[in-house]
């Protein structure tokens, strides 16, 4: 596994973050039909918007933001959002070391909160996010729109195409 060093981002690591981002959810075009990409896939202000419900963390190779992920708080649960890995950089266990920081923090802050479990949503059509989450002991929720429904903020289309999948806090 690659040696990765997690830290919440700030506003000042705003433009960095948004390129990340951008640039990984490239890989969308190759399963999302163009009806349902977003170009860009996050401007600075939605970044911005997204830190007033969640907070933003990054992995970083050698002092690179190279990885960044999202940790937001709702009802019962801790949210795993905006999971994204430079093409680059994806299949070294970054990804699997940020979300395993983020689940380690949304359970020491989450039980005052009374997080009884973890959730990541994903589009139904990310083979590859699908199967990392599942090597990473998440299970695909019973309805995912349901949960989608009460515990997400998200545009309806990405809510019709979109799957949950949740392990216990």
């Amino acid at each position: 596994m690659a040696q990765v060093t997690i830290r919440p981002l700030t506003v000042a690591d705003r433009g960095t973050a948004v390129d990340v981002i951008n640039t990984a959810a490239g890989w969308y075009r190759e399963f999302l039909p163009p009806d349902e990409l977003h170009d860009p896939e996050m401007t600075a202000a939605q970044w911005d918007d997204e830190a007033g419900r969640l907070s933003w963390y990054g992995g970083f190779l050698d002092g690179t933001l190279v990885a960044v992920m999202g940790l937001e708080y709702s009802r019962d649960a801790a949210l795993l959002r905006h999971a994204y890995i430079l093409p680059e950089h994806q299949h070294h266990g970054i990804g699997l070391r940020l979300a395993e920081h983020l689940e380690s923090v949304a359970r020491r802050e989450g039980a005052a909160r009374g997080v009884r479990r973890i959730i990541v949503g994903t589009s139904a059509r990310n083979y590859k996010a699908r199967g990392a989450l599942e090597k990473a002991g998440y299970r695909l929720s019973a309805d995912s729109g349901a949960i989608l429904r009460e515990y997400y903020a998200i545009p309806e289309d990405r809510l019709r195409a979109s799957v949950t999948y949740e392990k216990p806090a």
